[in-house]
């Protein structure tokens, strides 16, 4: 198979990081069992020394590894306002086997354990999240790092764990009030400046902001916390693309056979980033038997954007003009074209403008009673996400006032780990020469697509302590019920963007600076305001009820009923301790969609309403096992299931007649789908050096019993087709109501498996020379036979899967002393299959180059005198300036190419 071939060459070994760890810890252990038999007084003295900033967060992330009950991974802000990257999911995607899948330059989605984002579920504060896309996936961008005061990934699940994901959870935590000693206030204000300078109208500098306050009242049983921020960051990049797929197909001048793409561009991506978001906490405990949590987040993020381009038909439509398209001279390898001259092609320069704005607003109220041997918690939880986008296409052509064409010989140069070169021989940065007219791709398209995610909840759980008898192996009980309520709808109205009358030259206030595409050998091109032209010259009235459109409407709901029983678990085996839990949880949902269908006999819209109801039961345990010298043996085992994708689960469908087979057939979404089903069985060793460090090796199976992916079957369209239609005689159009419909279907799953290192370690504990150095370290092998398969998609058969890297590595290496820190961090991951969205906004696979994304961070924070708690911070993101490739299924036969630059961030914290 070419890509498991060639993914090699880019995967990061195994080997070397593994082999680092080990022998880093093999030194530590001899070193921190001559230092253990310290005197107490001594120790004491050790125990009293306050640890802050990058040490404080590695030791609060390890301990909260260490008391789980369940194999979990932690991450902890070094201070309140103080997590270091722009989005909580660079932060995440540092942790033993996750890794992040970059979306315009950030990092967007997260895949856990090689699985795609669609099997983990995000919680916030315990409480499952909408999301502002057409799925589940919760887009991490959304949710400032500054505002969050910690996230918990749970590899393996437990029983009263509400929400769980198949490959994971991630829960992300806001601070507690009471938790806190005292009033604190944190400022933090950074300055950015982007490599690649501006484009077009977009500035090449942002800005970050954010300001928490805690604060505790009578008598420290009520807290508070508030927490803003703010984000400004302009949105640049470079990029080359082909269209997909590669095919073999006769084109003159190409030899017979060989595989080329049906268009190439060149983009200069120019745009802006805003993002607000605010968390409120409201703690109130009168005393030590009722606490009660009110918890408030809302966000809004808006995206304005140009892709500047210019862009080549290949695929021998010039519009009908004359000469046709020919390529002459052509270089190809392995029956691949490679590069060549391409003549008489009329390439386009394109606006494709796009702006959105999405908002979430979450809230949640808990309440926990603790009376004599039990307690009781209650949760009631909302969330609300929407998304409102509009998407515009402006086409220019060389031409003149007669409106003749201007063909033009393109010099081509395919990339392969580079942009692809595309040289034309006539000047498209003259804009007194192009023309908004009817192009050979029309004079544009729009699109004004919105998404509306509604979820509430209520949870209610009881725990009773553990008696007579069964305290010997049991130390409490926890029973309990949680339902959701959640509803999805999205809309998407599209439509032609018209001349209003004849070609015309775009007037000069509306342009903007050209942009340079000689990174792709393009020259230069102009730029403009692609709202403002359409206003002007075009007329757009977009529209959801044209028959094509119908089926891009739909609603889904789902009505999950969750019981839980888990008995939780403290005894003693001998001279080995155990903690951990068994249980069950039971799960019924109630999954619903209405949508509507075309009727093209009629021309008529009909509604269409699907579902299903379905019960899992969910049987789990986690075990730990306590050995001297604070080692750990954890085992688990679990049922697990994730539901499928919402749209997925839409029942809208497109529906035809094929007259010459005169049969019916269709395509759309599947609201009787099943879960993705799992059985899984972890096992984990862990050494700790208290909470200074950690050694951790962790292997994991999972069995898919199932798994979702687009096929082709027969389906009865008897209720879709018209009465009287079906008959033997010609003079009826159908001859069976029986024909294809391609839609997910639930396929057969198959085995996923890897294993896991991982560890942390301050250096002094191997040389007190090295006091402040230190080193976090992980890799991840993940290996799987699971295929699937994609009839609407262009990358080939038998496709790993999607968000599936091999090998996924992380390191940090830090040094922090006397106020003075800083530290280097790279992530990086073997080639996957990701999960792009195109033009159409619908979901297509790509296979992505494996990934090298390295940060730097240095500061100083004054810890006395009359600037104590002041600190100053330098950052410097994607500092290799780390490209992000996509491929067809062959490395020599590209998609896209794209360069975001490296960012430089300088600012201030201040805490008081």
């Amino acid at each position: 198979m070419i890509f498991a071939s060639k993914r090699t060459h880019t995967a990061f070994p195994l080997k070397p990081v593994a082999a680092g760890c080990a022998l880093l810890f093999a030194a530590a252990i001899p070193a921190h069992a001559q230092t253990a038999p310290a005197a107490s007084g001594e120790e004491a003295k050790v125990m009293s020394v306050t640890v802050s900033g990058i040490r404080r967060g590695i030791e609060d992330a390890i301990s909260v590894k260490k008391d789980a009950s369940s194999i979990v991974e932690a991450i902890s802000a070094e201070d309140i306002g103080k997590l270091p990257d722009v989005s909580i999911a660079e932060s995440i995607s540092r942790l033993p086997g996750l890794a992040a899948q970059r979306v315009a330059g950030r990092a967007q989605v997260i895949s856990i354990r090689g699985l795609s984002p669609d099997f983990a579920t995000t919680l916030l504060n315990g409480r499952e999240q909408v999301s502002t896309g057409d799925n589940r996936s919760v887009e991490f961008d959304q949710y400032p790092s500054e505002l969050m005061g910690g996230v918990t990934i749970y590899k393996t699940p437990d029983a009263g764990l509400v929400g769980q994901g198949l490959s994971g959870t991630i829960d992300m935590q806001t601070v507690r009030p009471l938790n806190f000693s005292g009033r604190t206030v944190a400022l933090n204000a950074r300055g950015e400046k982007n490599s690649l300078g501006k484009i077009a109208n977009a500035k090449d500098t942002g800005t970050r902001f954010s300001a928490s306050y805690i604060d505790q009242f009578a008598n420290r049983t009520i807290g508070i916390a508030l927490g803003y921020a703010r984000l400004e960051t302009p949105i640049l990049s470079n990029e080359t693309g082909l269209y997909e797929p590669w095919k073999r197909d006769d084109r003159a001048g190409l030899p017979s056979g060989t595989f080329a793409s049906d268009g190439i561009k060149a983009v200069a991506r120019s745009g802006r980033n805003e993002r607000d978001g605010l968390m409120g906490v409201l703690q109130y405990r009168p005393n030590k038997q009722w606490t009660s949590i009110v918890d408030v987040y809302a966000s809004r993020f808006k995206a304005e954007e140009t892709a500047n381009q210019i862009e080549i038909n290949l695929g021998g439509w010039n519009g009908g003009y004359e000469p046709t398209v020919n390529y002459n001279p052509v270089t190809t390898a392995n029956g691949t074209i490679t590069g060549g001259t391409i003549n008489n092609v009329y390439p386009l320069v394109r606006g494709m403008y796009s702006k959105r704005k999405d908002d979430i607003r979450a809230a949640g109220w808990s309440n926990e009673v603790k009376l004599d041997g039990w307690s009781l918690f209650a949760d009631l939880n909302y969330s609300k996400a929407t998304r409102d986008e509009l998407s515009l296409e402006n086409n220019l052509q060389l031409s003149n006032a007669a409106d003749g064409p201007a063909l033009d010989s393109v010099k081509l140069a395919y990339g392969n780990g580079g942009f692809s070169q595309m040289t034309p021989g006539l000047n498209y940065n003259n804009p007194n020469a192009l023309y908004v007219r009817n192009t050979i791709y029309g004079s544009g398209y729009g699109k004004t697509p919105s998404v509306e995610d509604e979820l509430k909840g209520f949870k209610l759980t009881a725990n009773i302590h553990s008696w007579g008898a069964l305290e010997k192996a049991f130390s409490s009980f926890d029973i309990g019920a949680n339902y959701s309520d959640r509803t999805k709808n999205k809309h998407q109205p599209e439509g032609n963007i018209n001349l209003k009358g004849s070609p015309t030259l775009i007037s000069s206030d509306l342009f903007y600076q050209s942009a340079d595409l000689g990174f792709a050998g393009a020259g230069s091109i102009p730029t403009w305001n692609v709202p403002a032209v359409v206003a002007k010259y075009m007329t757009f009235a977009p529209s959801d009820t044209a028959g094509y459109l119908i089926a891009k409407t739909w609603e889904v709901s789902e009505k999950v009923t969750t019981g839980f029983a888990k008995a939780n678990i403290e005894a003693e085996l001998g001279d080995v301790s155990l903690r951990g839990n068994v249980g069950v949880q039971v799960q019924r949902t109630d999954q619903s969609s209405a949508s509507r269908w075309y009727d093209n006999t009629t021309g008529a819209v009909k509604p269409v309403n699907d579902g299903k109801k379905y019960t899992d039961v969910l049987p789990s345990m986690n075990l730990a096992f306590g050995l001297d010298d604070q080692q750990t043996v954890r085992v688990a085992l679990a049922k697990q299931l994730a539901r499928p994708r919402v749209d997925q689960l839409r029942s809208a469908l497109d529906f035809g007649i094929d007259t010459t087979k005169r049969e019916p057939g269709g395509s759309g979404g599947n609201a009787r789908l099943d879960p993705w089903r799992a059985k899984a069985f972890d096992i984990s060793y862990e050494m700790y050096f208290d909470k200074k460090a950690y050694f951790a090796v962790a292997g994991f199976f999972k069995k898919l019993d199932t798994y979702i992916f687009t096929q082709t079957k027969s389906y009865d369209f008897a209720a879709y087709v018209p009465p009287g239609s079906v008959g033997n005689g010609a003079g009826f159009p159908l001859h069976t109501t029986i024909g294809n419909y391609t839609a997910p279907y639930n396929g057969n799953g198959g085995n996923l498996k890897g294993l896991e290192l991982s560890g942390s370690l301050p250096l002094n504990m191997l040389s007190k020379s090295l006091d402040g150095f230190g080193v976090s370290a992980s890799t991840t092998y993940t290996d799987s036979k699971i295929t699937i398969e994609d009839p609407s998609g262009s990358i080939g058969q038998h496709i790993p899967l999607p968000g599936l890297s091999k090998r996924v590595t992380n390191l940090t290496a830090y040094y922090e002393k006397n106020g003075f820190e800083t530290r280097i961090s790279q992530r990086r991951r073997s080639d996957f299959v990701g999960e792009i969205g195109n033009f159409a906004n619908d979901r297509a696979l790509r296979y992505v180059v494996g990934e090298n994304v390295i940060d730097f961070q240095v500061g100083y924070t004054f810890n006395t005198g009359s600037l104590k708690g002041l600190g100053l911070l330098l950052q410097v993101n994607n500092l290799r300036n780390a490209a992000y490739e996509t491929y067809n299924g062959d490395r020599n036969q590209q998609l896209e190419y794209q360069k975001y630059g490296r960012t430089v961030l300088a600012g201030v914290n201040y805490k008081f």
